[in-house]
């Protein structure tokens, strides 16, 4: 059986959306964000050395780090779902954009928190470099989205699940969203999702906002 160690308002609720969208069985164990550093709690560490969120567990394996997991439960559990046919145009822009979430959109996301939360929202560092590549890509994302309904293509994808996060944390701040209709309409169109509601109603509160 999967365990999903889920620690609230995190990235590991796209783990929750992906097992709903394959119909796969599974198990949460919950864990609490420190109230007043936001951080995972030690008991983290027992699961994997990094006491980080999202991990799952299956037989013997410890699996962590989004794009990982996704990749692991798609090959082992999706039966074909949720990926284009390999060597496709289509497989390549999914492969990209499973990629692209954590390697390029949240790494500037979290220094913008990072940078605001210690005290650090006005320094050059954000006017001069973050909020210029935060818009640069978000702009990139729009224009992308402009070119199909999906990521990959005109099919949803785990690639789409993946991307969900750093688009909610932009979509927190309603001026950006107004700026671009086609990140609103993909942000609609995955609250419709069956599976993303049931995963919600699993994993209980999912907030972004205090990114």
């Amino acid at each position: 059986m999967i365990i999903v160690h889920h620690l609230n308002n995190s990235r590991s609720q796209r783990v929750l959306w992906l097992l709903e969208e394959l119909g796969i069985e599974y198990e949460i164990k919950f864990y609490q964000r420190d109230p007043k550093t936001m951080l995972a709690p030690e008991s983290l560490r027992q699961v994997h050395p990094l006491g980080k969120s999202p991990v799952i567990t299956d037989a013997d394996f410890a699996i962590a780090e989004s794009g990982a997991i996704i990749q692991y439960l798609v090959d082992r559990y999706g039966s074909g779902h949720l990926v284009p046919t390999s060597g496709t145009p289509e497989h390549l822009r999914y492969t990209y954009w499973l990629h692209y979430a954590e390697g390029s959109a949240m790494p500037l996301l979290v220094m913008q928190l990072v940078l605001n939360n210690f005290g650090a929202g006005d320094s050059s560092a954000i006017s001069g470099f973050v909020a210029p590549q935060i818009k640069l890509h978000f702009d990139y994302i729009e224009s992308e989205l402009g070119k199909s309904t999906w990521f990959a293509g005109e099919e949803f994808t785990a690639a789409d699940i993946q991307m969900s996060f750093p688009l909610e944390l932009i979509a927190m701040h309603p001026k950006e969203v107004e700026s671009r209709p086609k990140l609103k309409e993909f942000i609609d169109h995955i609250h419709e999702r069956p599976a993303y509601k049931r995963a919600l109603e699993r994993g209980s509160k999912y907030d972004v906002s205090f990114q």
